[in-house]
């Protein structure tokens, strides 16, 4: 692209966050861990690549695991879509004391904290160099974070959808946590992934991004693994499905 940055790799990327990766032990929101992510971002930011990101909820209410305890299903993941929009205003408000210009775009109507997402207002955030959080997953039940990510990083059309781990650098044969045997897979493809129920993200949003072809980096968050994945290092795994023909 011309006038790109010759350090970069990318030009618009969307990066998924769990909600546990922005608490401790001790705190379902941990400032401190915040604090750190957002100085990340801050540095990612640095690059002039377009940064949108999408944040889980597990941190604060999961609403499959309320499901299981005898809540309605719907009920409770809007209570989980709820819980996105907390963690989005606590890394806005990280990301602006660290000043990285943010917003944050609900999938359902809370105007008196943020705004609605709406795509072409999105868009024009990114182009205006803000960084656009997108809370509340779809808007609907039975959707993960994780479909949300997938949705939000092709309407925004980003070059690749960074999936940064707290616990994992990486896609493993098994859970290497529970089999030491697990053996790290530096690239796969989306449908190898599928087919070997392979723990990148839910199927719903993997058969997303196989479909349409978009690019998925998973890794640690930790450290500046953001930014070596920005400028195009090879970090944890990347799922990727060559172009046909």
């Amino acid at each position: 692209m011309e006038g790109e940055s010759e350090t970069r790799a990318f030009h618009r990327v969307l990066l998924k966050l769990s909600g546990q990766a922005l608490g401790s032990e001790a705190r379902a929101i941990d400032p401190a861990t915040t604090k750190s992510i957002a100085g990340t971002i801050r540095v990612a930011r640095g690059l002039d690549v377009d940064i949108a990101i999408v944040v889980g909820g597990g941190n604060i209410f999961r609403g499959m695991a309320a499901a299981a305890g005898g809540m309605d299903r719907a009920t409770g993941d809007h209570i989980g879509m709820l819980a996105t929009v907390q963690n989005a205003l606590a890394l806005q408000d990280a990301l602006e004391h660290e000043g990285v210009d943010t917003r944050v775009l609900s999938a359902f109507e809370i105007r008196a904290v943020c705004e609605p997402y709406i795509l072409r207002r999105a868009v024009r955030h990114l182009e205006k160099g803000r960084v656009v959080i997108c809370a509340a997953g779809t808007g609907n039940p039975y959707f993960s974070t994780d479909s949300a990510a997938a949705l939000r990083a092709l309407e925004l059309e980003c070059d690749a959808l960074l999936m940064a781990k707290r616990r994992f650098d990486g896609v493993y044969s098994a859970d290497p946590e529970k089999d030491p045997s697990a053996e790290f897979i530096p690239t796969i493809t989306h449908l190898e992934a599928i087919e070997r129920g392979l723990k990148v993200m839910d199927t719903t949003a993997l058969s997303l991004c196989m479909d349409n072809r978009l690019p998925i980096h998973v890794f640690k968050m930790t450290g500046d693994n953001v930014v070596r994945v920005l400028c195009g290092e090879r970090v944890g795994t990347v799922v990727r499905t060559p172009a046909a023909g």
